[in-house]
C-alpha cells in the first residue's frame, strides 16, 4: 500500500523532528521566494553608491553591497532563482530519469543493459565537473545551469528507479497481474509506479538541495546565473573583496545556502525514515524521536 495513503502517516510526521525542522527550514525559503514575486523591502536591482557597504539597520535590514544594492532584497530574489532552478533540473531528472528506470525494469534484456551502462558512464565524471564543463561549453547563464544540473540528475533518477522498480517486479500481485494478461505498460502504470512513489519522492528532495548547492557553485564560479539578476553564489563571489571591511556580505548569502541545503535534505530524510517500510514497526512501537 501507498505509504503516503496509510492513516498514521501524519502522526508519524509530526513525532519526526527532522521532518518537521526541514519542513520549516524549507517552507522558509519558498515563503521568501513567494514574497519576492510582490514584495521585497527594497530593489533588487537599484544601485545606491552613496549607501554602499552600509551594515544592517532598520532601513536596510541586512546592509547594503558594494553597489548600495539591498541585501535583504537580493537574497529574496536570490531565492526566487535557486528554487525555480531547482525545480526546473530536478523535474527534468525526474521526468526522464524514471521513464528510463521503469522502461529499463520493464523490458530487461539489451534495453535495461544500454540504459545502465549509459548511466555508469555520467557517473565517471563529477557532478560539478560535468556541469561546468557543460555551461562552459554552452555559455553562462540559468538556462546552462538548469540543463547541465537536470542532466547530472537523469542517470542518478533511473538507477534509484530501476533498482526499485526490480524489486516490485518480483512480487506476487505483480506476477499475478502478468497472469490476468495484463502488459508490460499498464503494470507499471498501475502497479509498480505507485510503489516506488515514495522512494522517488524522496530521492527528489534530496536532490533538490544539491541542484541549489551546485547552481550556488556554478554561480559563485560565474557560470551560473548573470547580472543584474541576484544569486546566491555570486554574491559570496563579490563579497570576497570586502569580507574584512563588510563581513555580512558573506554572512547573510552563506546562511541562505546553508538553511536551503540543510532544510530540503532533513526534509529527504524525514520523508525515508518515514516511507521506509522496514521501519513501520519499528516507529508504530514508539521508536525513539
Amino acid at each position: 500500500m501507498n505509504a503516503f495513503r496509510q492513516p498514521n502517516f501524519l502522526a508519524l510526521a509530526l513525532r519526526r523532528g527532522n521532518f518537521l525542522l526541514g519542513g520549516v527550514l524549507a517552507g522558509l525559503v519558498a515563503l521568501l521566494a513567494l514574497v519576492s514575486l510582490a514584495w521585497t523591502p527594497h530593489s533588487a536591482y537599484e544601485l545606491d553608491i552613496a549607501n554602499k557597504l552600509n551594515p544592517p539597520s532598520p532601513t536596510h535590514w541586512l546592509g547594503t553591497d558594494h553597489f548600495g544594492r539591498d541585501v535583504a532584497s537580493m537574497i529574496m530574489v536570490g531565492a526566487r532563482n535557486s528554487l525555480l532552478v531547482g525545480f526546473v533540473a530536478v523535474g527534468t531528472g525526474l521526468a526522464v530519469g524514471v521513464f528510463l528506470g521503469l522502461w529499463a525494469s520493464a523490458r530487461r534484456g539489451w534495453v535495461e543493459e544500454l540504459i545502465m551502462r549509459f548511466s555508469d558512464f555520467a557517473f565517471a565524471f563529477p557532478a560539478i565537473l560535468s556541469a561546468i564543463m557543460i555551461t562552459a561549453i554552452l555559455g553562462p547563464g540559468a538556462v546552462n545551469s538548469i540543463l547541465a544540473i537536470g542532466i547530472f540528475n537523469v542517470p542518478v533518477f533511473a538507477r534509484v528507479t530501476r533498482g526499485s522498480a526490480n524489486a516490485i517486479w518480483a512480487r506476487e500481485f505483480v506476477l499475478a497481474a502478468r497472469a490476468a494478461g495484463k502488459g508490460h505498460a499498464r503494470i507499471t502504470l498501475e502497479h509498480v509506479l505507485p510503489n516506488i512513489l515514495g522512494v522517488v519522492v524522496v530521492q527528489a528532495t534530496i536532490f533538490f538541495a544539491i541542484a541549489i548547492l551546485a547552481e550556488a557553485a556554478l554561480s559563485y564560479l560565474g557560470l551560473g546565473t548573470q547580472p543584474p539578476h541576484p544569486s546566491w553564489g555570486r554574491m559570496l563571489n563579490e563579497a570576497q573583496t570586502f569580507l574584512h571591511l563588510s563581513p555580512h556580505l558573506v554572512l547573510f548569502p552563506g546562511l541562505a545556502v546553508v538553511i536551503s541545503v540543510l532544510g530540503f535534505n532533513m526534509l529527504g530524510d524525514g520523508l525515508r525514515d518515514l516511507l521506509d517500510p522496514r521501519l513501520s514497526r519499528t516507529r508504530l512501537a514508539g521508536y525513539p524521536r
